[in-house]
């Protein structure tokens, strides 16, 4: 292209994802749990952020210092690290605020009453005193700091740092630090009710209260909350020989991580923090400033005395296709026809029923299948054993480097293969992230091939509140070159071996994926020049490869319309002269919007295709993806109307600026009111 490709960057971009969902948190058309929930998710995603993202931004800001040309083409400069940290620092007030201001008052309107910075009244202290003996002492241990010995803090783990002095000696000040057991007991204890009013006080709370007791003859100055966050980005990519005994070893070094913020109490005297920081060997840049209480993301089990409908979202019940409910056996209804299934508004039991099925008909022989994420009591883990037992092959890809996931998918792995399962385990230097399954069955001298692919993880924990889409198919086309994508995961080798490999239905990253999306927006970009309507539409959860966003700038140029509906990441500016007829949409809700989707006006033949894979630099150069095409017309129709509503939004939805803000959607003083997911959810309701 002509011009420089403007990018936006990728870690301010995610801080205004999670900035959209502390928004929700202070929405007050939320129900209150609700908000809370989204205080505990966005506590949680950066938590994430500092193990993850962060370890990567003060190394790059390390280095700009030495050679600020060293970051060649990526949009990072001296100041994007104070620029990343003054955005936190801005969230982290605002956080603040929602909750003291907004809704603690408004639980204490409800008769719910979470004391929270509060002396807590005498009425309460026996009982709180008898839960501390019994139950809270037990996990309790003190450790006093001194230069002649260390102590490692566990990563995300809550401690209190006392500072006390003999009361013989009240000079002589020592710092004495106290584990908070969250990991063992519930963070909210609920106390008896006072006057119709229902009392919680935090662990935290209940520790403070009782320090008198571990320190008699001790005289208490201060106590203060901290919390060490370590570099989680285990170098998982370069694994050889015995990977799974590789990547446990390094699930074990990831929690000895080096620290990326040591969080700390506000109130903490200047000397306390700089002889802790001393002592815990705290590099510059790494404390933050903090409240009383850290790890928030525990709100979300804040006990609710009395279900109500106002505290919680009211349920959306999912639907039921006809075609399998009536239907002996799911893969013979398959064989009819495709199916395409939308969850969570759709039953995800048919997933677990083609799973449970395949494995109990004696006429399938094979299965296939790729996990990613594997649910940690896993229904379809355990069938997939059962169909081993049952004398069938099944082939299992169990990606080991799947963050924060491995010890679950290494568990399972074990289990599996105990069961006589083929696990095949990760590729060098290559993730694989497809969501795909083959089953294979003969009847007489006939093979049938029957596809499953998805947007998101075969995992019916994360269905229940992940919005995704499943085909189940029988296309020869597609089926045949499933089954070459297994060929290829079975053998561990690099792409540039098979080259003979060529896909004319699936999009498989490594082969043929960004090649094929290029030559689809080349083909807009040639209908829009010939003064043709051209339009693209396209559903991400993160944009950030700057080959492809290239190519979306050049189609907004040419005249293509560009509707994007991006989540989380987006490095793609709109509204900038090199991006005319670009708009970026963002929804956040009840549910978490997941599905990729890609829609092409093809001059009114359009082409709909779904999949696994995002616009990252890691999703198409790094890892395993497959996308595939939706033949079926009226399949299509279900996928254009999902995407319709969503562009339709007007309830939570926002459009990103250029700076990549969250600008919302007016809702019509006049008109119809939309919200996308519970639209949705009346749509599909209808399809039954």
């Amino acid at each position: 292209m002509a011009f420089e490709v403007p990018l936006y960057d990728r870690d301010l971009s995610w801080l205004s994802f999670n900035y959209r969902v502390l928004c929700m948190a202070k929405d007050a058309r939320v129900p209150l749990y609700e908000r809370i929930h989204f205080l505990s998710i966005f506590s949680s995603n950066l938590d994430e952020f500092f193990r993850v993202r962060m370890p990567a931004v003060l190394a790059v800001n390390r280095l700009l210092q030495k050679d600020p040309g060293a970051a060649g083409e990526e949009p990072v400069s001296p100041d994007t690290l104070p620029a990343i940290q003054q955005e936190i620092n801005r969230q982290l007030q605002e956080f603040g605020q929602i909750l003291s201001q907004s809704l603690l008052p408004e639980l204490n309107r409800q008769q719910i009453h979470l004391y929270y910075k509060e002396a807590i009244p005498a009425v309460h202290r026996p009982f709180i005193k008898e839960y501390f003996l019994t139950r809270v002492l037990a996990y309790l241990q003190p450790v006093w700091l001194n230069r002649k010995q260390t102590f490692f803090l566990e990563n995300n783990t809550l401690y209190l740092v006392v500072s006390l002095s003999p009361a013989a000696e009240p000079a002589k000040q020592r710092y004495v630090v106290v584990n908070i057991p969250s990991q063992q007991l519930p963070r909210f204890l609920e106390l008896p009710p006072q006057e119709g009013m229902y009392n919680m006080i935090m662990l935290d709370d209940v520790i403070q209260e009782n320090l008198p007791f571990l320190f008699s003859n001790y005289i208490i100055h201060g106590c203060y909350s901290i919390k060490i966050t370590r570099d989680a980005e285990a170098d998982l990519n370069e694994l050889k020989g015995d990977v799974l005994e590789q990547v446990e070893t390094m699930i074990r070094k990831r929690e000895l991580g080096i620290p990326t913020r040591f969080l700390y109490d506000a109130d903490m005297p200047d000397e306390t923090l700089n002889y802790l920081c001393a002592y815990f060997n705290i590099l510059p840049g790494e404390p933050v400033q903090g409240g009383r209480y850290h790890n928030l993301k525990d709100l979300a089990d804040l006990p609710m005395p009395v279900k109500q409908l106002a505290f919680t979202y009211g349920k959306l019940p999912p639907g039921r296709i006809p075609l399998l409910e009536n239907t002996e056996r799911i893969c013979d209804a398959i064989m009819e026809r495709d199916i395409l299934l939308h969850v969570p508004y759709q039953r995800y039991d048919y997933i677990l029923r083609f799973f449970n099925e395949a494995a109990a008909d004696p006429d399938v022989k094979e299965i296939f299948v790729t996990l990613y994420r594997i649910a940690s009591g896993s229904l379809i883990a355990s069938a997939l054993i059962s169909a081993a037992r049952n004398g069938k092959e099944v082939t299992v890809f169990v990606e080991l480097k799947a963050r924060f996931d491995e010890e679950n998918n290494i568990r399972w792995s074990k289990k599996m293969k105990a069961a006589g399962v083929k696990i095949v385990y990760s590729i060098p230097g290559l993730k694989v992230h497809a969501k795909t399954a083959l089953v294979k069955r003969k009847r007489g001298h006939r093979w049938d091939y029957l596809g499953l692919m998805a947007t998101g993880n075969f995992n019916e924990s994360t269905a229940r509140f992940y919005t995704d889409h499943v085909l189940l198919t029988a296309h020869s086309g597609i089926t045949r070159e499933l089954e070459l994508v297994f060929l290829y995961l079975q053998s561990r080798e690099q792409p540039a071996d098979y080259r003979f490999m060529k896909f004319k239905h699936l999009l498989v990253a490594q082969f043929n994926l960004i090649d094929k999306f290029s030559a689809l927006i080349d083909r807009e970009i040639a209908h829009a020049k010939a003064g043709r309507e051209a339009r693209i539409i396209i559903k991400l959860n993160n944009l950030q490869e700057k080959q492809m966003i290239a190519k979306l700038y050049e189609a907004g140029q040419a005249g293509v319309q560009v509707q994007l509906i991006a989540r989380s990441i987006c490095c793609l500016q709109p509204d900038l002269p090199e991006s005319p007829n670009i708009t970026v949409t963002r929804i956040v809700d009840r549910f978490l919007e997941h599905a990729r989707v890609f829609i092409f006006h093809n001059g009114g033949e359009e082409e709909v295709y779904m999949g696994s894979a995002d616009w990252m630099n890691r999703n198409l150069h790094r890892r395993i993806e497959v996308c595939f095409p939706l033949y079926d017309p009226a399949l299509q129709a279900q996928a254009k109307e999902v995407i319709r509503l969503q562009l339709a939004d007007n309830t939570n939805a926002v459009r990103l600026s250029t700076t990549i803000e969250n600008i919302p959607v007016p809702t019509p003083e006049t008109g119809p009111v939309v919200n996308a997911q519970t639209a949705i959810h009346a749509y599909v309701q209808s399809l039954g």
